[in-house]
């Protein structure tokens, strides 16, 4: 099926692996112009080169750090003057790091905000002008099923995920009249090197293996499976394209049936 976004401009953060590279690939495939940033920027320069090898599309890779406010307005000014003004975003951020209430230092708190919450703020506003003029755009950001269904060993994912959620839908309703949707996905278990952190740290925390905790979480998802970030980009394409205009302010499961709640 023809999406409908031949040609767009896309923006997608942290996308030098996991869930935001199966976004980045899924839309150059669709052939996007797609700009990707991550920290190492040796590593998603060659990413970029990869994907573009790949998908015979065009993809840039730029260096920036979305938790400083510094690095996302390079990051977009970047974008602009190699690619244009984005068409489509996909906001994305590595979590933070695994701990409960007693084990969270306050500091730590501003330190998610920053990165899970106010990057997705930042690069919004600097990315909604344009789409308004134009009378079309996509934002797009990956959360958490913990936004529906809290983690235990996830505090500060779980606030920052969940302010962002709000954030979202709230600014969905006033877009949709100059043709902007908002929407969010929520990841549950996929093949991604933050799944190994968390896997690593409950092998710590519960003196098991790594293998024990991996086989209880492919048991528990009805699927009998972990995603794949693949899987998880197709997502992203389809709420990016032109089919997609009629849904907003919506946070999308991809979780192979995990979440067991109705709402």
């Amino acid at each position: 099926m023809d999406l409908g976004i031949n040609g767009k401009i896309a923006l997608v953060t942290a996308a030098s692996r996991g869930l935001g590279r199966g976004c980045a690939e899924q839309l150059a495939s669709e052939n996007c112009r797609v700009a990707i940033c991550a920290r190492d920027e040796a590593a998603v320069k060659q990413v970029a080169a990869d994907i573009s090898t790949a998908t015979d599309s065009e993809v840039i890779g730029i260096g920036a750090d979305v938790s400083q406010i510094e690095d996302i307005d390079r990051l977009l000014a970047e974008t602009r003057q190699s690619l244009g003004d984005p068409d489509i975003l996909v906001t994305n951020a590595g979590g933070p790091p695994p701990g409960t209430y007693a084990s969270t230092a306050i500091e730590d708190y501003q330190r998610a905000l920053d990165l899970n919450l106010m990057s997705a703020v930042h690069l919004i506003r600097g990315v909604t002008p344009a789409m308004q003029s134009r009378g079309w755009g996509r934002i797009i950001a990956i959360t958490s099923i913990s936004v529906k269904q809290p983690i235990g060993t996830l505090l500060l994912s779980n606030m920052a995920r969940a302010g962002l959620t709000g954030f979202l839908k709230t600014i969905a309703t006033e877009l949709a009249p100059d043709g902007i949707t908002v929407n969010a996905l929520l990841p549950g278990t996929h093949q991604t090197s933050r799944i190994d952190q968390l896997i690593q740290h409950r092998a710590e925390q519960e003196n098991r293996t790594r293998e024990e905790i991996m086989q209880e979480m492919t048991a528990a998802n009805p699927t009998r499976t972990i995603g794949e970030p693949s899987d998880f980009g197709a997502a992203a394409a389809f709420l990016a394209s032109a089919q997609a205009n009629y849904i907003t302010g919506q946070s999308l499961l991809i979780d192979g049936g995990s979440y067991k709640g109705l709402l």
